[in-house]
């Protein structure tokens, strides 16, 4: 009896790859370079299951693909805002992705990008690597505290509330939260406050993180507007998705300093990042490096063959989202 064929869109850990060749046929990319919406529409002609990435923008038109023999899409990622998943359910196509095992990578790298934001070490660094340096001065580079300080998390979901975990009790931070699906105080951790309205908790952050899914609803929620209601001194941090701020009114903002300083791991049209943010001193730009570590990566594709063993056995994905 012949096995599934699954397309892999980029190239992954080997352990993961040799892991899907020992269950599937499988058709690797080792030249790990980005689909096309033609070589998309081609796996989805070919393979019986294709093992996508964030990287893959599987649209209604992609989708629409015909003839078309895949019946899976298993995302490697748990956001999967990538996918038309309306399109998806029309044309009977399951998706799944894999929740919980980038939580804490990405919570450490939220710490990180605080961090670096309110110390100003890509500064430092990069001063030291152009040979700029001239020794210790009391006034050279002065960022702000972040012990004791007031963080707001936007989003309180598996990775808000591990950030909310290492701000309480490895920086003494007091935290605070806004998610409209937290509908009374109880829903939030213990020694987090539920704030009513994005306007209260950025009015009341030194530091705001977001940690909201990509949605109509959250596409440009930090924009000029809500900037504009932030302190002077505080800083943003973004881990979630890109199309959740406004880029283009950041880098204004930064630039007149309405806002301290940003640190970044997403944007809008990745791997693009607006121009006004690349000449500004005071944005830590990371290359989203959220679930970069060889232990969640190896999760993560552990996590997407299960969902596509699963399927391929007649039973139900257990990350299906779609």
């Amino acid at each position: 009896m012949s096995r599934p064929l699954v397309i892999v869109t980029r190239r992954l850990p080997d352990p993961v790859e040799q892991q899907l060749s020992a269950l599937f046929d499988v058709r690797l990319n080792p030249t790990d370079i980005p689909s096309t919406p033609a070589s998309l529409a081609g796996a989805l002609r070919e393979g019986d299951g294709v093992l996508c990435t964030v990287t893959d923008r599987l649209t209604a038109d992609v989708l629409a693909t015909a003839p078309r023999r895949a019946r899976i899409l298993a995302n490697f990622g748990v956001g999967f805002n990538h996918v038309d998943v309306v399109a998806a359910r029309h044309h009977g196509l399951v998706v799944t992705n894999t929740p919980d095992v980038l939580t804490d990578d990405t919570a450490d790298l939220t710490m990180t990008l605080l961090l670096a934001a309110a110390r100003r070490s890509g500064e430092g660094e990069r001063l030291v690597r152009a040979g700029s340096w001239s020794g210790w001065r009391p006034t050279q580079l002065l960022g702000t505290r972040v012990t004791g300080k007031v963080l707001g998390l936007v989003g309180f979901g598996r990775i808000g509330r591990a950030v909310a975990e290492r701000a309480r009790l490895g920086f003494g931070m007091s935290v605070i939260a806004y998610d409209p699906s937290l509908l009374a105080a109880a829903d939030a951790a213990p020694g987090v406050r539920r704030c009513a309205t994005l306007a209260e908790l950025l009015g009341a952050s030194d530091f705001v993180s977001l940690h909201c899914p990509a949605t109509p609803e959250t596409r440009h929620l930090i924009n000029a507007s809500t900037i504009g209601q932030m302190r002077a001194h505080a800083i943003l941090v973004n881990t979630s998705r890109g199309d959740v701020v406004d880029e283009t009114a950041l880098a204004v903002a930064l630039a007149r300093h309405d806002i301290a300083a940003a640190g970044l791991d997403v944007y809008e049209g990745e791997p693009a990042v607006d121009p006004g943010l690349l000449g500004l001193d005071n944005v830590v730009l990371l290359p989203h490096l959220g679930s970069a570590t060889v232990e969640t990566r190896l999760a993560m594709g552990e996590r997407a063959t299960a969902n596509l063993v699963a399927y391929f056995a007649g039973q139900e994905p257990p990350d299906r989202v779609a």
